[in-house]
């Protein structure tokens, strides 16, 4: 069954229980949108009649009734041999459960539960159903404690027997009354004597009567006394166990007389005043029993033949039919025909009278009971009933959409073709979810105030964006979703600023010192975040770039950053050394000069300062690409006083073992008012007589 659908509506979704006569399923209605229990006739059942006839009668009984205490029918079909009713689903357990967990109960939880059991049945017996299966198994208790009565696969007709088969009854042992014993008719009183045993189970965890048969049970149902429930229990209240005591009388005549008064008695029975009261007595009805056991004098044998005799005696004639007739015989004829004729023609008077009325009746019927009711089985309903319709919707109703709520008139019998005024529910206002994405959370908040949701009904989810503060980045429910006020649960995911650290400028150091930065930031360093390049200008092993966070740029903590480091010179570059001749303007005395060098490495690089009294050479170490030269300026103070060139094809030329001659271009020396060449570069050129050499590109 699982997975299929009944009626093209239904689809069986899990097995939830089972009986004797039918198995239960949870469902999915897929034209409502509601879970339902679908209650299928057992498989060896579908070709019994009498089953089948005990299964459409509950389906009959419980449709209709229409009480908070009573489990709703929704529909009832046929499909190839499945006969199936669907019915309302209950979240919870049924008592039978609740009595193996907790028995013995809390006395009040019993007399809440007895309380709702009772309504249940008052409500039934008003309108003439008597439900003859009252038991733990048959209650079912929701999650908000609410009971509801179900399997009415035995009821009857208040009028009707219980004897389904000659010398059997149908019920279950341990619940059943005296009379529905012995198998004579049952009625309200049944029903409330299994209330009694069912109250009985609660508040003690054992049933009153057991036997190795069922037989037996029965037996002690009709001839034994119940052991007092206070003495299984103490806790139990005299008021409470009056009540129990009262319901399982053996003679119908002693119990409650009514549902709606068991429940009256239940509903002041823990009242402080109450809890202590006299226990109950009832009267012994013994000694009125015409049928008892009595001691009786024996009956004389001459007593006995007078009464034969005057049994065999003739009654004595009419003194009339001994008196002389009257002297004008048969003088009574014309009366007796006089009153014969009259007889006649008032009869006919009086079948003419009913005909007439009848030629000019109109149909009455009952108005069926369809509050609580969806709107289109409450038409439904009506139509049976040969009845009409006109429907006004009630806008401040918290009940489902479409659902009855009251109609007019109900209770009392119609004409056919009347109208019954139905007032139906418009459902629970429903408000359609706006689009807040990008909108301020002051702002969303203050509308959906404005809406009637609560703060408590508004959950905020901060998150880290690189969007401005506050910001609704997403929403729930996501726009154009209709929702119900009272139940919105709205939840508001918003924007939060990241913490950010200004990035340093790493270009120039180490990798180890580098990686050592970035981690001492709370930065990444992502797999594959290093790349490494040849580069004329930077040290192999140190940073040539990083990226995406400059110098002094904003970093969020925990971002990424990237670094590109040397790895050393291209293979093309060219290393050379050249002599530079420097000669003081006046031998013996200290001239300053200055080595400036533009190559593929350095751009006016202040290369070396030196002290020079004489004429010398100073090796200056240079490197070229392609498509970059070297140029080497000697500076005399602040006068140029000469320059070299070297181009790839000398380093080519050296490198294949040929000479390369200096080329000097001497200049005259000219005063400057500033530095005729920008100084530059990575280092600053030393004083004192020693070279200081920059590293080349790749060289440590």
């Amino acid at each position: 069954m699982i997975g299929r659908k009944l009626g093209g509506r239904y689809e069986i979704l899990e097995r939830i229980g089972g009986g004797g006569m039918a198995l239960v399923y949870k469902g999915h209605d897929l034209l409502l949108n509601r879970k339902v229990a679908v209650k299928v006739l057992r498989s060896q059942y579908v070709h019994d009649e009498e089953f089948i006839r005990r299964f459409r009668r509950e389906a009959q009984a419980a449709a209709s009734l229409s009480h908070p205490n009573v489990v709703s029918i929704y529909d009832v079909g046929q499909e190839e041999d499945v006969h199936y009713i669907v019915m309302e689903y209950i979240e919870g357990k049924t008592l039978n459960d609740l009595i193996k967990e907790k028995a013995p109960l809390q006395v009040e939880d019993a007399v809440h539960y007895a309380s709702q059991i009772a309504d249940a049945l008052d409500h039934a017996h008003h309108n003439e159903i008597i439900h003859r299966d009252i038991k733990p198994h048959n209650i079912l208790i929701g999650k908000n404690g609410r009971v509801k009565v179900t399997d009415f696969g035995i009821a009857r007709a208040a009028t009707s027997s219980t004897i389904t088969q000659t010398g059997s009854v149908v019920g279950s042992v341990h619940y059943f009354s005296p009379e529905h014993a012995k198998g004579t008719n049952t009625g309200e009183k049944s029903d409330l004597y299994s209330l009694g045993i069912v109250m009985y189970q609660m508040l003690t965890g054992r049933l009153p009567f057991l036997g190795e048969s069922p037989i037996s049970v029965a037996l002690k149902h009709l001839q034994e006394d119940v052991e007092e429930p206070r003495k299984v229990n103490p806790l139990i209240p005299q008021s409470v166990e009056n009540i129990i005591l009262k319901a399982m009388r053996k003679k119908p005549e002693e119990r409650y007389q009514s549902a709606k008064l068991m429940m009256a008695d239940l509903d002041t029975c823990l009242a402080p005043d109450r809890r202590n009261e006299a226990k109950v007595a009832f009267w012994d009805a013994y000694g009125m029993d015409e049928e008892r056991t009595l001691v009786m004098p024996a009956i004389r044998a001459d007593q006995l033949a007078q009464f034969d005799d005057d049994d065999d005696d003739e009654p004595d004639k009419p003194a009339w039919r001994e008196e002389p007739a009257p002297s004008k015989g048969k003088g009574w004829i014309k009366p007796l025909i006089w009153i014969a004729v009259l007889l006649i023609v008032l009869g006919a008077m009086w079948y003419m009278v009913g005909y007439v009325k009848g030629m000019f009746a109109i149909e009455t019927v009952e108005v069926p009971n369809v509050e609580n009711k969806i709107l289109t089985q409450a038409q439904a309903e009506l139509t049976v009933a040969k009845l009409g319709w006109t429907v006004e919707y009630d806008a401040d109703s918290k009940l489902p959409k479409d659902t009855v709520i009251r109609q007019d008139p109900s209770g009392m019998r119609l004409n056919v073709g009347t109208k019954v005024i139905l007032y139906v529910s418009k459902g629970i206002p429903k408000v359609k979810m706006d689009n807040y994405a990008g909108q301020t959370l002051n702002d969303v908040k203050l509308k959906l105030q404005g809406l009637g949701i609560k703060d408590d009904q508004i959950t905020i989810k901060p998150e880290t964006s690189d969007n401005a503060p506050d910001l609704i980045l997403r929403q729930s429910p996501p726009p154009g979703e209709e929702f119900e006020l009272e139940k919105a649960a709205i939840t508001l995911t918003v924007s939060k600023a990241k913490e950010t650290v200004k990035m340093p400028d790493l270009v120039g150091l180490a990798e180890a010192e580098a990686k050592a930065q970035i981690t001492k930031l709370g930065l990444k360093l992502p797999v594959n975040g290093i790349t490494r390049e040849k580069s004329y200008k930077v040290a192999k092993g140190k940073v040539i770039a990083q990226f995406p966070y400059k110098k002094d740029e904003e970093a969020s903590i925990g971002g990424e950053i990237s670094l590109v480091i040397s790895d050393g010179l291209p293979e093309e570059a060219g290393q050379l050394t050249v002599s530079v001749p420097v000669k003081p303007t006046t031998e013996g005395k200290d001239s300053v000069f200055k080595i400036i060098v533009s190559d593929a490495q350095y751009e006016n690089f202040e290369y070396l300062t030196e002290k020079v009294s004489k004429p010398q050479n100073l090796d200056v170490k240079v490197i070229v690409s392609p498509d970059k030269k070297a140029v080497i300026l000697i500076k005399e103070g602040d006068s140029l006083v000469n320059s070299i060139t070297r181009t790839y094809q000398d380093y080519l030329d050296q490198k294949n073992g040929k000479n390369v001659s200096p080329s000097p271009s001497p200049t005259p020396k000219t005063q400057n008012t500033g530095p005729a060449i920008p100084v530059g570069g990575n280092g600053q050129g030393q004083t004192g007589g020693t070279a200081s050499k920059p590293p080349a590109g790749g060289a440590n």
